[in-house]
């Protein structure tokens, strides 16, 4: 029966070992822009150059090409549709990466990626492009070739995606802490409600503990990505949409950790403070609260080491925060980007896990 269940599993995953082996290199290629992200960057000088370029020969006139100096150029000054042609450079900065562009006619500043190349170390490089369909000319008008050249000089300093994830990682921070500290303020009065040994003193106190007890289960239910778009939908997707649906799925996190802390007191201070003739609120305040603080404090900080971590989910679904920019660097094909985003995670959620640590050392 358990081989026939794991027979059935396998079926119904479409796990098939020989699509992950043929996708090995693909695979290998992607991870290895993952591990090495872009974090610092060298001044760039840009400059371009640009001429018509007649899809088929004879639609328009031809480009008045350069003979000496820096220049890119292609070997013909016109071909047909389907034709591959020689685009080189000559007399570049060693080293230039060079983007080839068509830009479209009739389609306003649109632009066709054409290729990518790096100029050698004598500011050469030779490449070929296919002349696409969209290339061809409309009502007589040529489309055009653009070469954008760029090469580094300077000093090394800090790469525009990684400012844009130190901001991004920043406000994660920030929204699992406000996320956290609101959770934290409901989830202390609900968790009395919902103890056992608080609330089941009579009828009334017994209704009260059922309903806060089923409301803190169906606030964990929905998982914070489902609360994250239900916000979104509600106020815009945003850090705020995030900073709700975190602080509905904490509050009832943190509603049941702290009702069990509380379930779990010793019972003997509070026999001796009601011994001395105290009140029902003075025991709870005397003898219930000292014992339970540590353990809020440690839920608390442990909390929002977790909320950072749901943040960075969240975010996918428009919830702000670094989950946002990492999916977004995904859909751009940006991978080297993604993995600033991916390793700037990585070390926050270590010294989340270090700090939270270190505090529940001390507060236990």
């Amino acid at each position: 029966m358990i081989v026939g269940a794991y027979a059935i599993s396998v079926q119904k995953t479409n796990i098939d070992v020989s699509t992950f082996i043929r996708g090995l290199p693909s695979g290998l290629e992607l991870v290895s822009d993952f591990v090495t992200p872009d974090v610092v960057m060298r001044e760039s000088v840009r400059s371009s150059a640009e001429f018509t370029f007649p899809v088929p020969c004879g639609v328009a006139s031809f480009a008045v090409l350069p003979d000496h100096g820096p220049r890119v150029v292609p070997q013909v000054p016109c071909a047909a549709v389907g034709d591959w042609i020689v685009v080189e450079g000559v007399d570049l900065r060693p080293g230039s990466k060079v983007r080839l562009f068509w830009i479209l006619q009739g389609k306003g500043d649109q632009r066709l990626r054409a290729a990518s190349v790096t100029a050698d170390t004598a500011g050469y490089f030779q490449t070929e492009i296919e002349v696409r369909p969209l290339v061809a000319a409309e009502a007589g008008a040529a489309s055009r070739l653009r070469a954008e050249i760029s090469f580094e000089e300077g000093g090394v300093r800090p790469s525009p995606a990684l400012r844009e994830t130190v901001d991004a990682t920043v406000l994660t921070l920030f929204m699992a802490l406000i996320a956290t500290s609101l959770a934290a303020v409901v989830a202390v009065p609900i968790s009395f409600l919902g103890a056992a040994n608080i609330m089941r003193r009579g009828r009334l106190s017994r209704a009260i503990y059922q309903a806060t007890r089923l409301f803190l289960n169906v606030t964990r239910t929905f998982e914070p990505l489902v609360l994250a778009t239900i916000f979104g939908l509600w106020v815009g997707f945003g850090p705020f949409a995030g900073v709700l649906a975190l602080t509905v799925f904490t509050i009832g996190s943190l509603g049941k950790m702290f009702s069990e802390a509380v379930e779990s007191i010793d019972p003997g201070p509070v026999e001796a403070v009601a011994a001395t003739g105290a009140s029902y609120v003075e025991q709870v305040f005397y003898a219930v609260i000292p014992q339970i603080m540590p353990g809020y404090t440690s839920y608390t900080v442990y909390h929002w080491d977790i909320n950072v971590r749901i943040s960075t989910i969240i975010g996918f679904v428009g919830g702000g925060g670094i989950g946002y920019l990492l999916n977004q660097r995904l859909k751009m094909f940006s991978y080297h980007q993604a993995g600033t985003a991916l390793w700037a995670i990585v070390l926050v959620v270590w010294l989340l896990d270090f700090f939270s640590a270190e505090m529940r050392k001390r507060v236990t």
